[in-house]
C-alpha cells in the first residue's frame, strides 16, 4: 500500500532521521504575509487574523511544508517592558533595553497572559490550527534564555554580566528560564506542533566554544527539558561546528545550521543523533536568479539530503524582505523537483 505523505508527516519522517518522499521545505516567510495582504509590517503584524491569513496565502502560493505563528523576537523583550521599532522593509527590531544590571535584583519574569503581543501571537496559533486542521505542522518560536538578555539589556550589558557578574547573570538565566519556558508550553498549548529554539549568542559565531560549554549549554538543557514538545534549535546563521555533541546532548531534536559551514561535513557529524535544517544563504538569496536559486537548491539537498535527517531551510530563520517572490518561488519548486527521494542524481 502507497503512503500517504503530508507535510506533518513528510516533517516527522526528516526529524527522525528518515527519508519522507521528499525533503521537506521549512520556508519562513515571516514578513511576506504583508506584501500579499498589501498592508505595512506594523499593519500586519497589528491583528492575529491578518498574520495566520497571511502564513496561509504564503503556503498556498510556495507549497512548503510548515506554518509559522511567529511575528518577531522584540515581542518577548516587549514581555519585559521593551519597545518595538517598526521598518517598511525589514523585521521590527527592539528599542531602548528594559532592563538594567541592578534592576535584576528584585526583578521578576512577566506572565504570558499578560503580555498582549504574546497572546495575538497564541491567537494566530490557533487560527492557524483550526484553518490548517492536522496535516501541516504549525511552528512556534521561543528566544532562548541564554540569548534574550541582548534585548533585555543591550549587548555591552549583557557581555559585562556574563563574563563578570556570575551571581546575577545566574539570576537572570533563571528568570528567563520560568519565562521562555511558560512561553513555550504555551504556543505548545495553543496548537504548535513544535518549537524553534533560538539562540544565536550561542554559536561559536559569538561566544567561544569552551563559555557556551558552561553557559548557553547549561542553560539550553535546564529549558529544554521542561517544554511540552519537540524543539529544533536554530543559531540564526552563526557557526555551531565545534559544539555540535554539546547541542545533541541539550534534548534539542535538531539544528539549524550556517551557510559559513560546510554542510556535508556537519550532517556527517549529525547522522543519529541530530536532524539537519539549513542551510541556504538567506542574505544572498535576494541577488540570486532563478538558475542560481535552483542550483544552490540542488547543492544543498546534495550535500545533507542523502539519508533523510534533512530539511532544507535557509540558514538564519527568517527570509528577508527584499527577497522576490519569483526567487521564493524558484526555491519551492526546486525543491520539489530535486528533493523527490530517492536521490539517485546526488549519488
Amino acid at each position: 500500500m502507497t503512503e500517504t505523505w503530508t507535510p506533518l508527516r513528510r516533517v516527522q519522517a526528516a526529524l527522525s532521521h528518515r527519508e519522507p518522499d521528499r525533503v521537506p521545505l521549512l520556508l519562513p516567510v515571516t514578513l511576506h504575509g504583508a506584501k500579499l495582504l498589501g498592508l505595512s509590517l506594523r499593519a500586519y503584524f497589528s491583528r492575529p487574523d491578518y498574520v495566520a491569513e497571511g502564513q496561509l496565502r504564503l503556503r498556498a502560493r510556495y507549497g512548503h511544508d510548515c506554518l509559522l505563528g511567529f511575528y518577531h523576537a522584540p515581542l518577548e523583550a516587549a514581555a519585559w517592558g521593551g519597545e518595538v521599532v517598526y521598518y517598511d522593509d525589514g523585521p521590527p527590531n527592539s528599542g531602548q533595553p528594559p532592563l538594567t544590571i541592578p534592576a535584576l535584583d528584585h526583578c521578576q519574569p512577566p506572565r504570558v497572559r499578560e503580555a498582549a503581543g504574546l497572546q495575538a501571537v497564541l491567537e494566530t496559533i490557533r487560527l492557524l490550527r483550526a484553518r490548517a486542521g492536522a496535516e501541516v505542522p504549525v511552528l512556534g518560536v521561543v528566544v532562548s534564555p541564554f540569548s534574550l538578555p541582548v534585548m533585555q539589556l543591550g549587548f555591552e550589558r549583557y557581555l559585562e554580566l556574563l563574563l563578570e557578574q556570575p551571581a546575577r547573570f545566574e539570576r537572570l538565566m533563571r528568570l528567563n528560564a520560568a519565562f521562555t519556558v511558560e512561553w513555550a508550553n504555551a504556543q505548545l498549548a495553543a496548537g504548535a506542533s513544535a518549537l524553534v529554539y533560538f539562540d544565536p549568542v550561542s554559536s561559536t559565531t559569538i561566544i567561544p566554544a569552551d563559555l557556551y560549554r558552561q553557559t548557553g549549554f547549561v542553560v539550553a538543557r535546564r529549558a529544554l527539558a521542561q517544554f511540552h514538545g519537540p524543539a529544533v534549535t536554530s543559531f540564526a546563521s552563526g557557526r555551531c561546528l565545534p559544539i555540535l555533541a554539546e547541542v545533541a546532548q541539550t534534548g534539542t531534536v535538531g539544528v539549524q545550521v550556517s551557510a559559513q559551514e560546510d554542510l556535508a561535513d556537519l550532517k556527517a557529524r549529525c547522522r543519529g543523533r541530530l536532524a539537519v535544517v539549513g542551510n541556504l544563504n538567506a542574505l544572498e538569496m535576494r541577488g540570486w536568479s532563478p538558475e542560481e536559486a535552483e542550483a544552490q537548491v540542488m547543492a544543498t539537498i546534495a550535500a545533507a539530503g542523502p539519508g533523510g535527517g534533512f530539511l532544507l531551510a535557509d540558514n538564519h530563520g527568517e527570509i528577508p524582505w527584499p527577497v522576490p517572490d519569483e526567487i521564493l518561488l524558484a526555491v519551492a519548486e526546486a525543491a520539489r523537483r530535486w528533493g523527490a527521494y530517492p536521490l539517485r542524481w546526488a549519488e
